[in-house]
């Protein structure tokens, strides 16, 4: 792992949701049993590689918004640290390069917690480095965690500006 006092921004994607939750929209889909679960095993992983947030900025979509607070409590995060932005829910490329921009300003690591494909798209545009897809082609799976390292420099919305030190998924973890 980098050092403590490395810029980082972290990229989390929304913990698995249940698909036959009854009714409701897209944007009010809630987290399955499993996505639950994983969240669990992702804070104890941020924990203890000592990379918990400074700041964190979500979706405010309902599985987003159940991640981000389960992840919070699980690694007793206190609840000011979180900013809920919609522009996260159905983000671009773009929309994310300014929420980048928006919140990175003296912060030393930034989590941002939204969904895919948008997630993927900023990880391959971040990272200097090839970020390592899974078998089945996936980059960004539930509840995976890219950790983008931007040494003692600021963290920028910039192409390539970042190494991607690790991407980290729930899978990996068991």
């Amino acid at each position: 792992m980098a050092s403590g006092q490395n810029r980082q921004l972290l990229i989390m994607r929304h913990a698995k949701s249940d698909w036959d939750a009854n009714g409701g929209s897209d944007f009010d889909r809630p987290l399955s049993k499993r996505g639950i679960k994983d969240i669990n095993a992702m804070a104890i992983w941020l924990v203890n590689n000592h990379l918990l947030p400074d700041k964190i900025v979500s979706s405010p979509a309902r599985r987003a918004k159940q991640t981000t607070s389960l992840l919070m409590k699980d690694a007793k995060l206190d609840d000011h640290l979180t900013i809920w932005d919609d522009k996260i829910y159905e983000a671009g490329l773009g929309d994310l390069l300014t929420v980048i921009d928006s919140y990175s300003d003296d912060v030393r690591r930034l989590l941002i917690v939204g969904h895919n494909p948008g997630l993927d798209s900023l990880v391959m545009y971040l990272a200097r480095n090839d970020p390592e897809f899974t078998s089945s082609g996936k980059l960004m799976t539930t509840a995976a965690i890219a950790v983008m390292d931007y040494g003692d420099g600021i963290i920028s919305a910039e192409d390539g500006s970042a190494v991607l030190i690790d991407l980290m998924r729930p899978k990996d973890l068991s």
